[in-house]
């Protein structure tokens, strides 16, 4: 949802993270020495995709036509046990209230608070080099670890807006004339329909309260089930402290305000049960011309009638809802990091075996696999994951191809 005035509240990420860079294989060169030991350096690690809250940002614009983010990736790994420098992680602003869903709908962080952050992308590794692997066993080490790539995805962004107080209402029910005339927002105000296409927000100061209103686009029937742009306004109230709940008195259908508010509760209530037990004002707008009987609050933003008494009220709800949140509220940020991963065994249409995982595909990403000393290592790392054990579980048999990322061997049990 946009428009020309440049509000965009969803969007799409591709974050690509920095690859590793690779080890080396190197031996010393000296005089009077026909072949020195290994020396080969490691390489730098890839940079990180970072999404970070930031109160300067207020909308996913900048996505719209440039979706992609980009870390930098990591230096190989050089002769005398030179390491390559690690790539530059990347950090991404987006504004507090982003949620993140990867491409199958998953929630991967929701960065409700400034300063919360995500890691949405991880760089690869960098590849040890050779030098590393000098055991009593091995005195001559002429593989290293390929350099891995860095994660790369796809990711779906969702503004839902951060207020204090949120105007829900019919459309043409008066919200735009009341925001602007308490806050300076400057929303479009005209006499039809749907004049809001997208949340505006506005500061409202009264005595020593500073409070947020977002005047939200207005709701129809139908809305909890998408019917127009519902879910897309509905959800910029999900946050919200408090509810003003604005029924026309002078609706050009004649629509009692009871009837409305009815209409609009229980839009909320099908969309997010949990939205009926926030704190809310009903109020009657367009005082000044009304002509539908309304026995509760009456305001009227062109002449100014009802507006502090409501105000004061609004205020009352945001002091209660603040003081009930600062009970329980956090004192730190929140940092989203992805689970470790593990090792999965899966069976291909072709009977073979295919081992999934970081850890497994890192296991086997060496220079040179034809190098005995090389495979030795490799099978040696794949037994302490496991792997060997969860072949056998799934019922691998002798013989069986087995394949981690492009490496392919025949499986043997463990004796």
């Amino acid at each position: 949802m946009s428009s020309s005035s440049g509000f965009v509240d969803e969007a799409q990420l591709h974050a690509k993270a920095g690859d590793g860079g690779a080890g080396s294989v190197s031996f010393r060169r000296e005089a009077h020495v026909s072949k020195g030991g290994p020396d080969g350096g490691d390489g730098g690690k890839g940079g990180d995709v970072w999404l970070v809250a930031d109160p300067n940002v207020a909308s996913l614009l900048s996505f719209r036509d440039h979706p992609h983010r980009r870390a930098g990736n990591g230096k190989h790994g050089a002769g005398k046990k030179r390491n390559g420098a690690a790539g530059d992680d990347i950090v991404v602003s987006v504004p507090p209230g982003t949620v993140v869903r990867d491409s199958s709908g998953e929630l991967v962080a929701d960065l409700v608070s400034i300063g919360d952050r995500a890691l949405v992308a991880a760089g690869g590794a960098g590849g040890r080099g050779n030098a590393r692997f000098l055991s009593n066993r091995r005195r001559a080490p002429a593989f290293a670890e390929q350099a891995e790539k860095g994660q790369e995805r796809w990711l779906d962004l969702e503004l839902k807006l951060m207020a204090d107080v949120a105007l829900v209402g019919f459309p043409n029910a008066g919200k735009s004339t009341f925001i602007s005339a308490v806050s300076a927002a400057k929303p479009k105000v005209a006499d039809y329909p749907f004049t809001t296409l997208e949340p505006h927000l506005g500061v409202v100061r009264r005595g020593g309260t500073e409070f947020v209103i977002a005047d939200i686009p207005g709701l129809i029937e139908g809305a909890a089930e998408g019917k127009g742009l519902g879910h897309q306004f509905l959800r910029h109230i999900e946050r919200a402290r408090a509810l003003l709940v604005m029924l026309d008195l002078a609706a050009m259908d004649a629509t009692p305000p009871e009837e409305q508010q009815t209409v609009l509760l229980n839009e909320l209530g099908n969309y997010r049960p949990e939205l009926l037990t926030r704190p809310r004002l009903a109020v009657g707008t367009k005082a000044d011309i009304a002509e539908l009987p309304w026995d509760g609050e009456r305001i009227s933003a062109a002449t100014g009638t009802g507006m502090d008494r409501v105000l004061d009220k609004l205020v009352q709800l945001v002091d209660e809802a603040r003081r009930a949140e600062a009970v329980v509220e956090r004192t730190s940020v929140v940092v989203h990091r992805p689970a470790a991963e593990g090792v999965d065994i899966t069976r291909e249409d072709d009977g073979s075996w295919r081992v999934l995982g970081r850890p497994a595909e890192r296991a086997v990403a060496l220079s040179d696999l034809t190098d005995a000393g090389a495979m030795d290592y490799a099978q040696g790392r794949l037994r302490r994951l496991g792997v060997f054990r969860a072949l056998a579980r799934a019922g691998a048999r002798e013989g069986d191809t087995v394949r981690i990322a492009s490496f392919n061997f025949d499986y043997e049990p463990d004796r």
